[in-house]
């Protein structure tokens, strides 16, 4: 007498452990980033609102210096690099509910790929497009007078791509649980201005009222805002940066254990 599997079950007899965890995932994303190989304009249109930050209000930074007297453009850029981290990933989950809508998604749901790697192979695709359109700003603002180092580079990118993760996962998250776009855009939005304004992504802070920087310090992103500046700066690790990291790396954790529960119950 046979016992019928479940088709988790069967997924995870088929590609089981780890091995089979980031084969999947590989699949998925090779999937994912099939489009963008095919749209790259893709990846223009994300850069979109942050150029227009850049076009229309670096030049008032003319003549302006940082909190500390540094040149505006070394505390704005690295914001800038934050601002389209959220842009980006943040909003990941639109691009989910169409296929939601279309029965694309529940397709993918009885191929033999696990769940999480579904939802992984798509951060990966995000990942991807977020760390190539902050390295085509990056080289856009070298000629303004942005400096950097190559670790400071590293560094930053890496830090911002752990946050990217992080966002991108929850974001996939909340789509997959709502499943309408007019339920979706204000849930996110209602997040991310906040996030956005009490980061201090386009002025300094510091520079802020006592009671709006004492705000600002209970938002995570801020800190990551915050360490952003000093690794791009080329500046050594310290109190800032690891801070930034700790929260970064804590949000990320944190979203990825729920996102693969999430994922689980949702389409169990």
């Amino acid at each position: 007498m046979t016992t019928a599997m479940t088709p988790e079950a069967v997924r995870s007899a088929r590609h089981g452990g780890l091995a089979g965890l980031l084969r999947d995932t590989g699949t998925v994303f090779a999937r994912q980033m099939r489009p963008v190989w095919h749209r790259p304009f893709v990846i223009a249109f994300g850069m979109l609102q942050p150029l227009l930050y850049l076009v229309l209000f670096a030049p008032l930074l003319t003549g302006l210096s940082g909190a500390e007297g540094e040149n505006p453009w070394q505390w704005f850029v690295p914001g800038l690099f934050v601002m389209l981290t959220l842009f980006t990933s943040g909003f990941a989950g639109f691009g989910l509910l169409p296929e939601m809508a279309s029965g694309a998604h529940e397709r993918m749901l009885v191929t033999p790929a696990g769940r999480v790697a579904l939802l992984l192979g798509r951060v990966l695709r995000d990942l991807v497009i977020v760390s190539t359109q902050m390295l085509l700003i990056l080289f856009l603002v070298l000629p303004f007078g942005f400096r950097t180092t190559l670790p400071g580079a590293l560094a930053g990118f890496a830090l911002l791509g752990v946050l990217a993760t992080g966002l991108a996962t929850l974001s996939y998250v909340v789509a997959m649980a709502v499943g309408r776009t007019y339920v979706f855009a204000p849930i996110v939005q209602t997040v991310m201005m906040p996030l956005l304004l009490l980061s201090g992504v386009l002025l300094p802070m510091e520079s802020a009222p006592g009671w709006l920087y004492t705000l600002s310090r209970l938002n995570p992103v801020a800190h990551v805002v915050d360490a952003a500046r000093v690794s791009f700066g080329g500046g050594t690790w310290d109190g800032t940066v690891l801070l930034g990291w700790v929260m970064a790396v804590g949000l990320t954790v944190a979203a990825l254990a729920f996102g693969a529960r999430s994922t689980r119950r949702l389409h169990g």
